[in-house]
C-alpha cells in the first residue's frame, strides 16, 4: 500500500507536470499568433507604402507634363512655371526617394521579422517536440509502473 501511495503521488506529480507543459504550449501558441499578427501588420504597411509610392510616381509624371505644357505658352511664363515645376519635381523626387528608402527599410524589417519568426517557430517546434518526447517518456514510465504494479500484485 505504501508503494501504491508513492506511485499514486508520482503519477499525480507527472500529471501536474503534464498540465504545466500543456499550459506552456498554449502560451507558445499565443506568442506565435501575436508574431503572425505583427508580420501581417508589417505586410499591410508595406502594401500601403507601395501604393503611396505609385501615387507619388503618378504625381511626378503629372508635374512633368504640366511643366512641358507651360513651356509651350510663353517664354516668360514658361521660365517661372518651369522653375516652379522643377522645384515641385525635386520635392516629389526627394519624397519618392524617402519613400523608397522607407519601403526598403520596411522590406528589410519584414524580412528580419520573418527570419526571427521562423527562428522562434523552429525553437518552439523543437521545444514542443522535446516536451512531447518527455511526455511520451513519462507515459511509458507510468505504463511500466502500472504493469510492474499489476505484476507484483
Amino acid at each position: 500500500q505504501e508503494e501504491k501511495k508513492q506511485l499514486t503521488l508520482k503519477v499525480e506529480e507527472l500529471e501536474r507536470k503534464l498540465e504545466t507543459t500543456s499550459a506552456q504550449n498554449i502560451e507558445f501558441l499565443q506568442v506565435i499568433a501575436k508574431r503572425e499578427e505583427s508580420i501581417h501588420q508589417c505586410q499591410l504597411r508595406l502594401e500601403e507604402k507601395t501604393r503611396e509610392c505609385s501615387s507619388l510616381a503618378r504625381q511626378l509624371e503629372m508635374a512633368i507634363e504640366d511643366a512641358k505644357k507651360q513651356v509651350e505658352q510663353t517664354r516668360e511664363r514658361a521660365t517661372s512655371r518651369e522653375r516652379a515645376a522643377q522645384s515641385k519635381m525635386l520635392d516629389l523626387e526627394t519624397q519618392l526617394s524617402r519613400n523608397k528608402t522607407e519601403l526598403n527599410q520596411l522590406r528589410r524589417s519584414k524580412d528580419d521579422a520573418e527570419r526571427r519568426y521562423e527562428s522562434r517557430l523552429q525553437d518552439l517546434k523543437d521545444r514542443l517536440e522535446q516536451s512531447e518526447s518527455t511526455n511520451r517518456s513519462m507515459q511509458n514510465y507510468v505504463q511500466f509502473l502500472k504493469s510492474s504494479y499489476a505484476n507484483v500484485f
